[in-house]
């Protein structure tokens, strides 16, 4: 019975993966709280920017306080994308899901600019 329910868990993640549906991968995402960490390092970095702006420092300095907060989102971005390269595209291709793959080059022409 658990091994028959484990295998339609797997048809569901690719369901979801498939249609894009938000959930939970488990043990998967192993740098979950990294990622989290570096969100809540960059939310504070990029609050701190505004409050630069609202106290009126020198524009430059503005610009290179949000440099700074938009190259951690970016290293962000890498941290999530080799997380998803190690384990849900390694499962998707396992699983011969195809449409991942597609979602995959999609976020990325949105991710890089």
């Amino acid at each position: 019975m658990s091994e028959h329910h484990h295998d339609h868990h797997e048809h569901d993640h690719a369901y979801m993966h498939a249609h894009g549906i938000a959930h939970s991968h488990g043990h998967v995402h192993e740098n979950q709280k990294a990622v989290v960490n570096r969100l809540a390092r960059a939310i504070g970095h990029l609050e701190k920017v505004k409050r630069m702006v609202e106290e009126g420092y020198d524009c430059s300095e503005v610009l290179i306080q949000l440099a700074a907060v938009r190259s951690a989102l970016e290293n962000t971005g890498k941290v999530i994308l080799k997380d998803h390269m190690r384990h849900c595209m390694v499962d998707a291709v396992a699983a011969g899901d195809e449409s991942a793959v597609n979602d995959l080059c999609e976020a990325i022409d949105k991710f890089m600019k």
